[in-house]
């Protein structure tokens, strides 16, 4: 048996970074940096709730990973003063899996299901009533003798998050009361983010620092983190332990990332398209195989920053590779055919 099992003492020091880690989510809207739009809607909403001494209306949070969903729903549960129940939807095998976590919610609790759009329609059926009436059908027994009963449950906030909006059915969509849209973080708000981390850390930064390593974060906060840790690292074995510009560019340099933000699978899938592929149109499953990930991690994790730095692009026949991947990776764009000299 593990020492740390039988001895609590054993192994603490190797937490500390994980104890820290969970001190990083704010836990007041105020305290949260960016997204200035939807931290005013969450304000109004609920304000309002606090008012009307109800829970806060079912929210739907959308967006890439890492950009603080469930941030956000810890938040809504702590200004209301409530208890937060994590569960994801892929976890949500069986429609008994959640009846019985919603029967464990007490009035007002906050339940936050992440990747929701997987949820399967069994369990999408059961969260209907619960999401409007606050009543859960349980099918008793099997066959003709099989009966259902109705349940009332206390009124309780569900927070659904997902990466992918199109893939929410309309039912369930629409029951939610609120849908935010998170989006990408801007250099200065990801500044402001790795210093407030390096301050809990009780890390030595200066602001130059903190802005090379927020500009190469590709505006993610959770990203930003990771990579200031990292240099944290690489500051305490090859530095002085003091992260400026340089110690923190040479770094990031070292973990390979470069000034884009780009790393080795990004820069992969950008050699694969404009080396062996001609710069396409070449299919996702085809370029996630030729750098040997999952079509899904190249669609949700890789893609969207490729596509919002303007490298690549999706078209009906497959991903191109832009001009600006060219010159990434140190090629020289083709020659593009113009519309007008197909006619000439």
């Amino acid at each position: 048996m593990r020492d740390e099992f039988l001895d609590p003492g054993v192994g603490r020091d190797e937490d500390d970074d994980a104890e820290l880690e969970a001190g990083l989510r704010p836990r007041a809207l105020e305290e949260f940096v960016g997204q200035r739009e939807l931290k005013e809607h969450l304000s109004i909403v609920m304000e309002a709730a606090r008012r009307r001494d109800q829970p806060v209306d079912h929210l739907l949070f959308a967006g890439p990973p890492g950009l603080g969903k469930t941030t956000l729903a810890g938040i809504v549960a702590t200004e209301m003063g409530v208890q937060l129940h994590i569960t994801s939807g892929p976890a949500l095998e069986r429609a008994g899996d959640l009846a019985a976590i919603l029967t464990k919610l007490e009035d007002g609790d906050v339940l936050f299901i992440d990747e929701i759009h997987r949820l399967s329609r069994a369990v999408e059926e059961i969260l209907y009533p619960a999401m409007e009436d606050f009543q859960l059908d349980i099918v008793v027994g099997k066959g003709p003798a099989a009966s259902s009963i109705r349940l009332t449950m206390p009124p309780f906030t569900l927070v659904g998050a997902t990466t992918r909006t199109g893939m929410i059915t309309g039912p369930l969509r629409d029951r939610f009361g609120l849908v935010g849209r998170l989006d990408y973080y801007d250099h200065d708000e990801l500044q402001a983010i790795v210093v407030r981390a390096a301050g809990i850390f009780d890390i030595d930064i200066d602001e130059r620092g903190a802005f090379e390593i927020a500009r190469r974060s590709r505006g993610t906060p959770r990203i930003a983190n990771r990579l200031l840790r990292r240099v944290r690292d690489f500051a305490e074995v090859r530095a002085d332990g003091v992260i400026t510009a340089a110690v923190a560019e040479e770094g990031l340099a070292l973990f390979g990332v470069d000034t884009r933000g780009l790393d080795k699978v990004d820069r992969a899938l950008l050699t694969a398209m404009c080396r062996q592929f001609g710069g396409g149109p070449v299919g996702l499953s085809t370029l996630a195989i030729s750098v040997g990930e999952q079509p899904e991690t190249v669609e949700d994790v890789y893609e969207p920053f490729l596509i919002t730095q303007g490298m690549i692009a999706r078209t009906p026949r497959g991903r191109v590779a832009l001009a600006a991947a060219y010159e990434h990776i140190g090629m020289t764009p083709p020659r593009r055919v113009e519309p007008d000299s197909l006619f000439d």
